[in-house]
């Protein structure tokens, strides 16, 4: 059940093993990782309500695309209700259906794990680019009839096996702190799943209990999903 009212500690993992739809083509998702607002450094809404990211701060279960590195589109799931942000990061997954639409948008990919795997690539795949910002998902279950362009989530029926989680990829500072934010969910073991890579910035573990503490403090609870 995927609940985006939900904080997106829960969300994520909800998620994995998934299949989310669009223009003809449905990828099984294999990792995601969570944001949340104001009380995450690493989220792009940690600084409060921009034109960039108002997405975020509108009704969940809308598609939050940001462009990066000049060239890439990623995805991300609103969570939470409306004016409280937080998201999650669509990172990778397995295309199940509509191979041939996905490689004739990533040119040049040989191995079929590879297709969507990392979140420009995913998105690549399922078509989708900036014009989705803020475009309605659909969820729903297996059976969801879904139109060319609608992006649909619905649950699958051998949904997970093994989750593993950890620090998200390439978070920079603090936000990429594997003990203070695990937030990166995956299938353990997939093959689609990316490859991890540390951001910049410090590491440092003084006063670890402290800041785990504070973390919690500022979410309101325990920040480790069960």
């Amino acid at each position: 059940m995927i609940d985006v009212l939900l904080s997106p500690l829960e969300v994520a993992p909800s998620l994995l093993g998934a299949v989310v739809s669009a223009n003809g083509v449905s990828v099984r998702l294999t990792e995601v990782e969570a944001y949340c607002g104001g009380s995450d450094p690493a989220s792009h809404a940690f600084r409060g309500k921009t034109a960039a990211n108002a997405v975020m701060f509108g009704e969940p279960g809308r598609l939050y695309v940001y462009f990066t590195y000049g060239m890439h589109y990623c995805m991300n799931l609103v969570c939470l209700p409306e004016g409280d942000p937080g998201g999650v990061l669509i990172r990778a997954g397995e295309v199940i259906a509509g191979e041939e639409s996905a490689r004739g948008r990533r040119p040049g990919v040989v191995r079929h794990r590879d297709l969507a795997r990392g979140p420009a690539n995913l998105a690549k795949c399922l078509g989708v680019d900036g014009e989705y910002n803020g475009r309605r998902v659909r969820i729903g279950d297996s059976g969801a009839e879904f139109g060319g362009d609608d992006v649909v989530v619905h649950s699958s029926v051998d949904q997970q096996g093994a989750v593993s989680q950890g620090p998200r990829v390439g978070v920079s500072g603090v936000g990429g702190d594997g003990l203070l934010y695990p937030w990166r969910f995956w299938l353990s073991e997939d093959p689609t799943v990316s490859a991890y890579r540390r951001g910049g910035g410090s590491r440092a573990k003084h006063g670890q209990k402290a800041k785990i503490q504070a973390r919690d403090s500022r979410l309101g609870g325990d920040a480790r999903p069960e």
